[in-house]
């Protein structure tokens, strides 16, 4: 899995080389509109990026050398609670 620093930087430098060419080329609206795309660009990124971080975490593991009776008295004591 890719870093967050490396695709929030490939993006960064995708925007950036558009962006000069666009400033070489005197493209004003251009440059408004590449401004508004990279801003929105970055947010979409970081919130898919947090969104994968949440799904990448392992669930605890289970208690080693639990027996299935040990496990079968413990789901009964949780439901006898309820």
């Amino acid at each position: 899995m890719r870093a967050r620093d490396r695709i929030l930087s490939n993006l960064e430098e995708l925007y950036r080389e558009t962006y000069e060419r666009a400033r070489a080329g005197g493209d004003q609206r251009r440059l408004e509109e590449l401004d508004a795309a990279y801003v929105r660009d970055q947010l979409m990124l970081e919130i898919l990026l947090d969104i994968r971080d949440l799904f990448s975490v392992a669930p605890a593991a289970p208690a080693q050398g639990s027996s299935a009776l040990e496990k079968l008295e413990s789901l009964r004591r949780l439901t006898k609670l309820r």
